[in-house]
């Protein structure tokens, strides 16, 4: 198939564009979560690969107690425990169940894409793809913000970085965008280090609170009361702990890079590619092990920090506001311990940011380019670097590095994406007539739904940052689309045994073909269509070979061509094409028959009545319209050259 020349590109060019030609090819992905084929196949065990979804889950306790603490106050362990409840008997069924119906690390975006289809499909996967960029930018943004607090708030530096927290937090995260352009390789093994630590570190920091809250008695007896004095009873406090309980849903963080990495679970030998049963399992012991060791760090955390830590530290330029447990390493452990701390918090968070870029980087590339609603360059990894790096500086900025300011669209971000995850796993229950599993997930998107409504009220921040990034991508896909509109993108063609029989019978005269729109296909419509054609462009002779495409679907870009051939009434050959493209189809047809017999073959169409942007719109949206300028302009970006290129005839 004819592709159109291009000068060498220059060598800063090669260096953005480096892999592009190779990505996207047989369906695969070279993004920086992607292995190569040896280690798809051998994957690594799943607890290591848990510390790759644990550098975004368990990073959050960094900044969770203290958000909790701000958002619930006294309340902050018990809505904590209602955190955990909706972590364990929600989010964990409905992403196994995410495991088994989405193996390969599309997530549940992909789930929803394979139930909804044409515009509508793709407009609300576009929409999903928002709320995930809201994720994973706001995750980069507020993970480097709460770095950078660890590190101005630092006793041992807060003198010498006072009042640059916002200069630290752009460093950070220009200095991720830097690592990423360089070439950044996941590495397991460093999340497996990172992990370990932090987490022994978190341990010993809980075991040495917990050994104070119960070796000073009053400090539990001075809560209660005050808990008391507050809310009155335990059913007060249960309804309360009910109704905050969406502020702290940064902590449910984490399940969907659970799925994204699970391509590296190492599976059974048994395993394929179409049932890799044991890579769910693997998957599903991996979500399940996360969730229950982050529970516990939830629960044990919310209440040391809680009791411990005076109310007026939480708040704004308060020592424990972004860092409660850093608060409580410094205070109890010395400040070497919690400089350790401080590094190790820094460290984590900042790898949390890079799986967050990661995460962005296989996303976006995913639909974007094969929907047609991307320029060539967006599979590219180091220019999308880049055009996220600017937008994380513009986040950092707008919310002037604040973690708490950043709570609300990080859980909004996080929210969405586990209603929609929730929602996809009822409709798969559904479809598969499991008639329990049903009500059980329709009750837990009820949930997960209520919860995003309520967190969205409270905080439209989350929402509003959502709304630009679905607006952006919306609108640069669409403009994307409409400047891609005349580019040749079918990927193959493929002709049956009686079309090749066909093509090379009139390959030894002229290859004449007539673009003809299905109506009727009875003996009428092919001889009075053959009459028009020989009339308008005097033609002699019936030595054609009609051409019919039907539109699949539309709003899909890229795909195969399959041509098959039948006789009609013994007299008419016919070749049949279904596409998403009318116009697209007879271009791909032309050339693979110029590029396989030698010939230039010529087609005949008839004008199309109707207004030529109306025509262009139908085209635009669901593949027809004014069929014959369009073929001829798709063959001429195709084809530069007007010597080799398929001659076009309309009357």
């Amino acid at each position: 198939m004819a592709t159109t020349e291009h000068p060498p590109p220059s060598r800063l060019r090669a260096w953005m564009l480096e892999g592009l030609s190779d990505m996207g090819k047989d369906g695969g992905h070279h993004g920086p979560h992607a292995a190569e084929p040896e280690q798809v196949h051998q994957g690594r065990p799943w607890y290591r690969v848990m510390c790759l979804t644990g550098v975004d889950y368990f990073s959050t306790l960094g900044y969770q107690p203290g958000i909790a603490a701000l958002a619930a106050g006294l309340l902050s362990p018990i809505a904590t425990i209602v955190l955990v409840i909706v972590t364990l008997a929600g989010a964990l069924p409905v992403y196994r169940r995410v495991a088994e119906e989405s193996p390969h690390g599309e997530g549940s975006i992909a789930m929803l894409e394979r139930l909804l289809s044409f515009w509508q499909g793709k407009l609300f996967v576009l929409t999903l793809l928002g709320f995930a960029a809201t994720d994973f930018l706001i995750t980069i943004t507020l993970s480097a913000a709460d770095a950078s607090t660890h590190l101005v708030e630092n006793p041992h530096l807060t003198g010498l970085l006072h009042d640059q927290q916002m200069l630290i937090t752009l460093i950070l995260v220009a200095l991720l965008g830097a690592v990423f352009l360089k070439g950044f390789l996941e590495a397991i093994g460093v999340a497996v280090a990172l992990v370990g630590v932090y987490l022994a570190l978190n341990v010993v920091v809980v075991v040495v609170g917990m050994w104070h809250v119960v070796t000073e008695g009053h400090v539990i007896t001075d809560w209660s009361s005050a808990l008391t004095a507050e809310h009155g009873n335990v059913f007060v406090m249960i309804g309360v702990a009910l109704i905050v309980f969406p502020k702290l849903a940064l902590g449910l963080s984490g399940f969907e890079t659970g799925v994204a990495v699970m391509p590296h679970v190492k599976g059974d030998p048994g395993d394929t590619e179409e049932r890799p049963a044991g890579r769910i399992r693997g998957t599903k012991k991996l979500l399940t092990t996360a969730a229950l060791i982050m529970s516990g760090f939830l629960i044990t955390t919310s209440f040391v920090t809680t009791l411990l830590i005076p109310e007026k530290e939480f708040e704004d330029g308060g020592d424990a506001n972004g860092r409660a447990l850093a608060y409580l390493a410094h205070d109890y452990l010395g400040n070497v311990f919690g400089t350790v701390y401080d590094v190790s918090t820094i460290a984590i968070l900042w790898f949390a940011g890079a799986s967050a870029m990661a995460g962005l980087l296989n996303l976006m590339p995913r639909y974007l380019p094969r929907y047609g609603m991307a320029p060539h360059w967006a599979r590219a990894v180091r220019p999308m670097v880049i055009v996220f790096t600017l937008i994380a500086f513009l986040v950092t900025w707008i919310f002037d590095a604040d973690v708490d300011a950043q709570g609300g669209a990080y859980a909004t971000g996080v929210l969405v994406l586990i209603s929609s995850a929730a929602i996809a796993v009822t409709i798969a229950s559904h479809k598969a007539g499991q008639r329990n599993w049903t009500i059980a997930f329709a009750v837990i998107s009820a949930v997960f739904l209520y919860t995003t409504v309520a967190n969205v009220i409270e905080r439209p921040d989350g929402v509003k940052i959502g709304a630009c990034f679905i607006a952006g991508i919306i609108l640069v896909s669409f403009l994307s689309r409409l400047a891609r509109a005349f580019e040749l993108r079918v990927t193959s063609v493929t002709l049956d045994d009686m079309a090749e029989r066909f093509v090379r019978d009139v390959a030894s005269r002229k290859i004449r073909f007539i673009a003809n729109e299905p109506d009727q296909r009875d003996q009428a419509e092919y001889r009075d269509k053959i009459e028009q054609i020989r009339e308008d462009n005097d033609v002699p002779g019936e030595d054609f070979v009609f051409v019919e495409v039907t539109v699949g679907d539309p709003s899909e870009f890229e795909a195969g061509l399959t041509v098959r051939g039948e006789i009609l009434h013994n007299r008419y050959r016919v070749l049949t094409l279904e596409s998403s493209s009318i116009p697209n189809a007879l271009a791909a047809l032309l050339l693979h028959v110029r590029d396989t017999t030698g010939c230039t073959p010529h087609i005949y169409f008839e004008w199309t009545e109707g207004n030529p942007f109306a025509n262009f719109l139908r085209f635009f949206l669901f593949g027809q319209g004014e069929v014959a300028p369009v073929t001829r302009e798709v063959l001429r970006e195709a084809e530069p050259d007007r010597v080799r290129r398929p001659r076009v005839h309309t009357g």
